[in-house]
């Protein structure tokens, strides 16, 4: 179904977001807009070698902005990424952050802006209580966000997830001004981007918006943005996915991203708690491995969210608006964009249950599951995601 309306507009919630086709010529301008003369510009390998990255460079040099290239950064980003990339911007004293590319580069960016003026070490700033306090907020560097997926939203995040390479274990790093200062959300950036990872970061985009939909606590607003999030993601997801080309589905799926890490505010659950164990040890990917947990944690979590579940089938209006329908429209959806049925395609085995179970148990988005899940309720649904049962 084509749109009328012109997929293009000036946002400022939650943050200044440049939205539309071929916004990415305005970066100079962006740069001038939030006072960056010498920024880093900060992305993964595989990036690093587009042109998207050399003409960037060369716009900004053209426009007087002395810009350097970071891309010392893992799939799943580890701390000494971090550390390096605070080396070289206080090395080349750069004045803030072009953070650019999927989750990965997006996140080690803004780590990166946030850790530039501080001296304790990373992980004393870690999602937990009010650890945030202990930054100095004078010593955060500015941050310009350029998403090339449409999946985790980082873009629109006041968190950076962050692996623990000494115990394997994903870290939540927060701070409310690790916010970037302003987002360009040029969906010609994600054509490149192949069906798998287009499915995978999709999936991602759907179920933030489904976590913070289900998670308890009141929030409408967050609810709100994640049910028209999650229309976004049925309506264009399997779109993208056949034709990497088509910009209307793109644009509504990079949007739909940035709308799952705006809801999520409100709460992830077992989904994430699930995926972050398998990310960490065997460094998959955390899109598609979201997506293969979700429909056994749907079922684990029915009797808590049956009813929000059914409200939502209305509204995405399914053929069986029913919590068996949706969940028909989960499978059939993953069957159609090439998601695994299961956690063992992915690499997982028996032998990692008990580990990956006490991890998930301890993991920041197990709290807010509608179902209280500790360690034997995260390995009943590892072995149902293990065994493909439903």
């Amino acid at each position: 179904m084509s749109s009328s309306t012109p997929l293009f507009g000036n946002w400022s919630f939650p943050t200044s977001i440049r939205f539309g086709a071929g916004r990415i010529r305005e970066l100079p301008d962006a740069c001038k807009a939030v006072g960056l003369k010498r920024p880093l510009l900060v992305t993964d390998p595989g990036l690093a070698r587009l042109p998207m990255i050399s003409n960037a460079t060369l716009s900004l040099r053209k426009a007087g902005i002395e810009v350097a290239v970071f891309s010392d950064v893992k799939s799943n980003p580890v701390a000494a990424n971090v550390e390096a990339g605070v080396r070289v911007l206080r090395a080349g004293k750069h004045d803030g952050v072009i953070a650019w590319g999927g989750g990965s580069g997006i996140d080690t960016g803004k780590a990166i802006a946030f850790m530039a003026g501080q001296t304790r070490p990373l992980w004393d700033f870690e999602d937990i209580g009010d650890w945030y306090t202990r930054a100095n907020p004078a010593g955060i560097h500015p941050s310009i966000a350029v998403p090339t997926t449409a999946g985790t939203g980082s873009e629109t995040g006041r968190a950076s997830v962050i692996t623990n390479a000494e115990t394997h274990t994903k870290k939540v790093i927060f701070h409310p001004k690790m916010m970037p200062q302003l987002v360009i959300a040029d969906p010609e950036l994600t054509v490149g981007l192949p069906a798998r990872l287009t499915a995978g970061t999709g999936m991602d985009a759907f179920i933030h918006c489904f976590e913070a939909y289900c998670a308890p606590g009141y929030h409408p607003y967050a609810e709100g943005i994640a049910v028209e999030g999650m229309r976004l993601v049925k309506e264009n997801l399997a779109r993208s996915v056949k034709d990497g080309r088509d910009i209307e589905a793109r644009s509504h799926m990079l949007a739909a991203s940035q709308m799952g890490s705006t809801a999520f505010q409100k709460g992830l659950g077992a989904i994430h708690s699930l995926s972050h164990p398998v990310g960490a040890v065997l460094d998959t990917h955390h899109g598609l491995t979201n997506a293969v947990a979700m429909p056994y944690v749907v079922q684990f979590n029915r009797s808590a969210i049956e009813d929000k579940v059914v409200r939502l089938a209305r509204w995405l209006n399914l053929r069986t608006p029913t919590f068996e329908g949706f969940m028909q429209w989960t499978l059939e959806l993953r069957r159609e964009i090439g998601i695994p049925h299961t956690l063992a395609e992915l690499g997982v085995k028996i032998d990692h249950l008990d580990r990956f179970s006490e991890m998930a148990a301890v993991d920041p988005t197990a709290a807010g599951n509608p179902v209280k899940a500790g360690v034997p309720e995260m390995r009943k649904m590892y072995e149902a995601a293990m065994a493909g049962r439903l």
